[in-house]
C-alpha cells in the first residue's frame, strides 16, 4: 500500500505544492538496461510497474525524464509535485514512432514529411491533438499538445511492449536549469518519491529543440539538442 510521502533529506526540500505519493515503505527500484539491447525481463518488469500505476525516472536522448501512463491523474500530480509545477504544465507524450505519434496528433503533408524526416531524435512537436488526447493534457485554448519520438532504444523498446504513450516530463530538479543525466544521482535524489530508475549509462545532457506547427507552419519555441536549422 501506498503511503504519503515524506519529503527526502536530499538538499532541495521545502514543497510548495501538494505532496507526491511515494512508498516508503521500499526504495525506488534500479534498472540497470543495456543502451543498445535492453533486457527483456527488466523492460516487461518495468511495463508491470506502469500499468500498476507506477511513476518512473528514465533516460532519453535529451537528459532524464519522469514517465506515466497517459491516463494516470496520481502520476502526473506526483510529476507536479516533484517539479514544483503548477496546474497548467504542459506535459509531452512519449511516443514508440511515428505511427503511434500519428494517432495523438493532426498533420498535414509540410509537418508530416518535416517530423518523419527528423524523428527518431530530440525534438519536442507541438501539435493539433487528436480526440485520443485526453482533454486534460491538451492546451485548453489551442487544443494542442507536445510529442515527441525519442532516439532511444531503450525507451522504444519499454513504449513497444508498454503499446501507449508515456506522459513525460524533463526531470529538472526545483532550483536547478539543466535535466538529470546520471541514473544512480537519480536514484539517490528521488529514492522514496518515484518507483522506478531506469540507468542506461550516457544519456543525453541538452533539452530538446521544441518547434511549434500549431499553425500549419514551423516556429522554434526553444533551441536545444536538435539543430533548428531543419525547422527555418
Amino acid at each position: 500500500m501506498r503511503v504519503p510521502f515524506v519529503a527526502p533529506t536530499c538538499g532541495w526540500t521545502g514543497w510548495s505544492g501538494p505532496a507526491p505519493r511515494a512508498r516508503l515503505d521500499a526504495m525506488a527500484r534500479y534498472f540497470d538496461v543495456h543502451p543498445h539491447d535492453p533486457q527483456a525481463r527488466a523492460v516487461g518488469q518495468l511495463v508491470a510497474l506502469l500499468r500498476d500505476d507506477a511513476l518512473i525516472a528514465y533516460p532519453t536522448d535529451s537528459g532524464y525524464a519522469l514517465g506515466c501512463r497517459m491516463d494516470s491523474h496520481t502520476g502526473a500530480d506526483r510529476i507536479r509535485a516533484i517539479r514544483h509545477l503548477g496546474d497548467k504544465h504542459h506535459f509531452t507524450l512519449m511516443c514508440a514512432d511515428f505511427a503511434q505519434l500519428g494517432q495523438l496528433v493532426r498533420l498535414d503533408n509540410a509537418p508530416f514529411r518535416a517530423i518523419k524526416a527528423a524523428t527518431p531524435g530530440p525534438y519536442t512537436f507541438i501539435l493539433p491533438a487528436t480526440k485520443e488526447v485526453p482533454r486534460r493534457l491538451a492546451h485548453p485554448k489551442k487544443k494542442t499538445v507536445g510529442v515527441r519520438i525519442p532516439d532511444s532504444r531503450v525507451v522504444q523498446a519499454l513504449l513497444r511492449e508498454l503499446g501507449e504513450p508515456l506522459l513525460s516530463s524533463t526531470l529538472i530538479l526545483p532550483g536547478e536549469t539543466e535535466p538529470q543525466t546520471d541514473g544512480w544521482t537519480v536514484k539517490e535524489e528521488l529514492d522514496h518519491v518515484v518507483d522506478a530508475v531506469v540507468d542506461a549509462g550516457e544519456c543525453g545532457t541538452e533539452p530538446t529543440t521544441v518547434v511549434d506547427w500549431s499553425e500549419g507552419y514551423p516556429e522554434v519555441v526553444r533551441v536545444g539538442a536538435g539543430d533548428p536549422d531543419r525547422f527555418a
